[in-house]
């Protein structure tokens, strides 16, 4: 049970330091739809993309959802995640910086150590909100 944040930082309604990732390429878009078997043009195809009512091609949702996933395990380690939840809300588009932001939103003493549940999520640096998420970890308060 191992957390990247200091001790003080574990308390409801703490804010977690911000991550940044980007700014979006189409070879990151390109690439996670290789990895994860999302063939759907919408993500490479300007013209199909616009044709669907875009102003060109949109970022898989699912790859801003593994950027949160990897926020929330530098924060507390992969052996610590017990739960993640995500609700996706708005396209990113190639050139998008994005920033992933968290605040712990309760600690409670567990069988197993104590639980924190945590709000996180992803946007466009100066946008809105692209995938909302809630955690559970596992964080050990005595290290």
């Amino acid at each position: 049970m191992t957390t990247r944040l200091p001790r003080a930082a574990l308390v409801a309604g703490a804010l977690l330091p911000e991550r940044r990732f980007g700014p979006q390429t189409r070879t990151d878009i390109v690439r996670y739809q290789g990895a994860s078997g999302d063939f759907n043009p919408i993500h490479h195809d300007d013209g199909l993309a616009r044709s669907a009512g875009m102003p060109g091609v949109l970022s898989v949702g699912m790859l801003q959802g593994g950027y949160l996933g990897t926020y929330c395990v530098e924060l507390f380690g992969p052996e610590s995640v017990r739960r993640l939840s995500m609700r996706f809300a708005e396209p990113v588009w190639p050139g998008d910086e994005l920033v992933c932001r968290g605040v712990i939103s309760s600690v409670a003493p567990s069988k197993d150590g104590h639980r924190a549940e945590v709000d996180l999520t992803i946007g466009r640096v100066g946008g809105g909100v692209a995938v909302s998420a809630s955690a559970t970890v596992l964080i050990g308060l005595a290290d």
